[in-house]
């Protein structure tokens, strides 16, 4: 039994203090932990991928990966985002219109319809938590990234795991580096956005029932 995780830097394990802290590794074991029927995890996913930079990993790199997977989880859209918004704070500007949205949108479809195509895997989409809870705009828009991987997860009949409800209220504690919750701390040098150990393994344990239904989980025991 194969699990693939598909992501950009959360994913990749950004800012875990080791790789088997970071969620898809944490997943992995804890599910071998208590199952006899042991599955093998792989991870498709660099630090700041877009969702144009997944699309052309899936159909280039992980074609027989995803094949051979029992289940995949896809978390991606923060980069595009986080792009679109880190020039007009830098060097002025407007922030991104509605063409982000149509663009993630189209690489997002092409990303499950590939997965379809290869795999009759369980798919699971993760919404994006949101790093800047205190800034009015990045709730706007977060709010818009993750109502279009929504709608495009039904349309692959792909399960949608709430990884925003997990992080919200608690962005300070399992955020590394957080700072106010605005935009705006972005320009501090860093970027406080991806999840710290405890982060990680709180997404961990969100996700994983969405994985491996205690459903699927009964069925392949026997």
């Amino acid at each position: 039994m194969i699990y693939t995780a598909l992501g950009d830097s959360i994913t990749f394990g950004d800012n875990a203090s080791s790789p088997k802290l970071a969620y898809p590794h944490l997943t992995v074991t804890t599910y071998n932990r208590s199952n006899p029927r042991t599955i093998k995890g792989y991870v498709l996913a660099r630090s700041g991928w877009t969702s144009s930079n997944l699309l052309d990993a899936v159909l280039w790199q992980g074609s027989e990966m995803i094949k051979r997977s029992s289940v995949v989880s896809v978390w991606i859209g923060g980069v595009d985002l986080a792009n679109a918004a880190i020039t007009p704070l830098v060097n002025g500007g407007p922030f991104p219109n509605m063409t982000l949205l149509v663009q993630f949108r189209r690489n997002l479809n092409a990303i499950l319809r590939q997965i379809r195509k290869t795999s009759s895997a369980r798919i699971v989409c993760c919404t994006q938590y949101n790093p800047f809870p205190n800034s009015s705009i990045a709730v706007e828009w977060i709010g818009r990234l993750n109502q279009t991987t929504q709608g495009i997860a039904a349309a692959y009949d792909a399960k949608i795991a709430p990884a925003h409800k997990w992080f919200e209220g608690k962005q300070a504690e399992l955020i590394d580096g957080y700072r106010e919750g605005q935009l705006e701390d972005i320009l501090g040098g860093t970027l406080p956005i991806h999840p710290n150990d405890r982060g990680h393994r709180v997404i961990a344990n969100g996700l994983s029932p969405y994985l491996f239904p205690k459903s699927n989980v009964s069925s392949k025991k026997k």
